[in-house]
């Protein structure tokens, strides 16, 4: 119950942040004053707070708050599993998905070899997705999900959320994921399907694995680079010789 209390006041914040009403350079109200807000405990804002520095949306300055940074593009996070859904969800992006490819396979696509020569005799379920913003396509997602396993896949399903499936429905425990971020000359499809100003894209490349290790997903997610950002977060450790 917490956790959906934490998205739900890290959705609204969002939103807040995209329409101005806290602006880019102004800090957020204080904890306790987000705890009256919001009627939510402490531990619950601090957890809001901690999704929204996820997202690249604030930076906390010890002393003085969370301060907005400039939403002049969409971030992705990279340290966690993250699905478009739940980011469009979040950050209040009104994008729509539009299905262009969903065909059952006995092996790897041709586009996927050349990252996953690993996988390639696996059979599964090729996806490909275009994600639109505003009328405007950011993003074209591909995916092979393999099977076994991940079963019953459907094109409405695909249309929809995929993740939302797997946890859902067939109770999948997804666990972590390696991903690789890339900039390629892309071909002239998906040059004309992202209506890219110039040949290159950022790929991100993923392979998904369940809390069993088994993997599930191979993903090849291609970004207008005018449009995204990726951050990740990183802790500093000593090593001891």
């Amino acid at each position: 119950m917490a956790r959906v209390k934490a998205d739900m006041i890290a959705q609204d914040i969002a939103t807040k942040i995209k329409h101005g009403i806290y602006a880019a350079g102004s800090f957020l109200p204080s904890e306790n004053q987000l705890t009256e807000l919001y009627g939510a405990s402490r531990a619950t804002v601090r957890k809001a707070l901690g999704e929204l520095l996820d997202l690249g949306l604030i930076q906390k300055i010890k002393g003085k708050g969370s301060k907005v940074l400039r939403l002049d593009r969409y971030t992705f996070p990279l340290s966690g599993i993250t699905s478009f859904a739940e980011l469009n969800r979040k950050l209040g992006m009104n994008a729509t998905t539009e299905l262009l490819k969903f065909k059952e396979q006995t092996k790897l696509p041709m586009n996927f070899e050349r990252y996953f020569e690993e996988e390639k005799d696996l059979a599964g379920y090729e996806i490909e997705r275009l994600r639109v913003i505003d009328g405007e396509p950011y993003v074209l997602d591909q995916d092979y999900v393999l099977s076994p396993p991940v079963t019953g896949l459907t094109p409405d399903i695909a249309a929809k959320s995929l993740y939302a499936y797997f946890e859902q429905d067939l109770q999948l425990d997804i666990s972590y994921a390696t991903k690789e971020v890339n900039v390629i000359k892309v071909d002239q499809r998906i040059h004309d399907l992202l209506q890219l100003d110039q040949e290159l894209a950022v790929v991100v490349i993923s392979r998904n694995y369940l809390a069993d290790t088994t993997e599930f997903q191979l993903t090849l997610s291609y970004h207008r680079p005018d449009r995204f950002r990726f951050v990740d977060f990183a802790r500093r450790q000593k090593l001891n010789f």
